[in-house]
């Protein structure tokens, strides 16, 4: 089905269950109990869930497959920013040209920079893809907004203004980003009990568009090409030495990744009409590394666990402070209440990376697979082992078996 073997399938059909039904799958506590905080169900962080589980699918097409580990993919997300911020402003707020000038301009400043950082390879690589995000940081926060052609409006950012030309943009369509004339900030809340579910627009636009992005990286992995960039990883060296030139797929890898970095930059400024330099932050490379390390790096569905685990935690880490702790702890003695907020107060609020590091730690650790491999342990449990009948000897196989 969809050219896909049956266990490719089943990925699939559990990213599209995870990602149509993430409106009830993340609220799992009532609207109004002490638990709702640990609800993620809310628009704006499902989509930073599907958004940068593209950048981490994409990302894991280069590294996951040829072995090269970039830290510079925040340049073609930031770029996809402002590409279609640029559309917003010079056609009109449809996201539909916005995206796909995302997609195509990742694409081509992928080509320019994946020509020379692939000349070297290992840590090299790295420092080059590295060097060019931040050289890309530094030409759009200070030389690009030189007021004689203001391309990203320096520190500010890239945002519409009602002086902009918005050629295309009809007096009948919403003054915001929409699909087609369907507000992508438009939501429907569904009360059930206790319960508050939203569906948005914006999200479930990013969530098909996850699950198509999710789709291509299958076929890439199991065809002929992904075969390719295995070989590469494996032993580059070796390849070169049969006569084959692995540059023309290594390009090819980080042009693909390239343009899923542009495709998550446009669907982020779809969902909020404005493009900053800073996603072109070496910490916005870093972050996509963790989520696809933490996921599991090479496999399929890794990246989009290791990118909802590390946005979810962002979210809900960070907003914990002391009064909550308080409330937590306020059935202890004051001595012993006040002990746990002391242990507990550097691990949440700004200090949330503390608590993303040790988890990384762990998982890099114990679970070099990531996440992936934690799901296969714990399946490899619940399977029943087969019942011994024959007084601890294996029966023969028939020709059946």
């Amino acid at each position: 089905m969809l050219g896909l073997h049956k266990k490719d399938l089943n990925l699939l059909l559990i990213v599209m269950v995870l990602a149509l039904f993430a409106p009830f799958i993340l609220n799992p506590f009532p609207t109004d109990s002490a638990l709702a905080q640990f609800n993620a169900g809310y628009p704006d962080l499902m989509q930073r869930f599907v958004i940068f589980g593209i950048f981490a699918i994409g990302f894991n097409i280069l590294f996951g497959l040829t072995g090269y580990l970039s830290f510079g993919h925040a340049a073609f997300l930031g770029i996809g920013s402002y590409s279609c911020v640029w559309m917003f402003k010079l056609l009109s707020y449809n996201v539909v040209p916005g995206i796909l000038l995302s997609v195509v301009m990742a694409g081509i400043f992928s080509v320019a920079i994946g020509f020379i950082s692939l000349r070297r390879s290992g840590i090299y690589f790295s420092i080059l893809t590295l060097a060019f995000a931040q050289m890309s940081f530094a030409i759009a926060y200070s030389v690009l907004s030189n007021p004689a052609f203001n391309l990203t409006n320096g520190e500010t950012g890239l945002q519409v203004y009602a002086s902009d030309p918005q050629w295309l943009q009809s007096a009948s369509a919403p003054n915001a980003p929409h699909l087609f004339g369907l507000p992508m900030r438009a939501t429907e809340t569904l009360t059930v009990g206790g319960w508050d579910f939203q569906f948005n627009v914006g999200y479930y636009m990013c969530a098909i568009i996850m699950i198509l992005a999710f789709y291509l990286s299958i076929r890439i992995f199991r065809s002929p090409f992904g075969l390719m960039l295995r070989a590469v990883k494996s032993n580059q060296q070796r390849m070169i030495y049969t006569g084959l030139n692995t540059k023309p797929y290594t390009l090819a890898a980080f042009i693909i990744s390239g343009m899923y970095a542009g495709l998550a930059g446009g669907l982020l400024s779809a969902m909020d009409p404005l493009a900053g330099a800073e996603r072109m932050q070496w910490t916005a490379s870093g972050e996509v590394v963790l989520m696809t390390i933490l996921g599991g790096a090479g496999t399929l569905i890794g990246p989009v666990l290791g990118a909802g685990f590390i946005k979810y935690f962002e979210n809900i880490f960070s907003k914990i402070n002391d009064n909550i702790l308080h409330q937590w702890f306020s059935a202890l003695p004051d001595g012993l209440e006040d002990l746990l907020i002391t242990i507990v107060h550097p691990f949440i609020g700004k200090g949330w990376h503390l608590t993303l590091g040790l988890m990384f730690m762990m998982v890099v650790i114990f679970l070099p697979g990531g996440l992936v491999e934690g799901g296969q342990r714990i399946g490899a449990m619940f399977k029943r082992k087969p019942k011994d009948t024959n007084g601890g000897l294996s029966a023969p196989a028939t020709p059946a078996e």
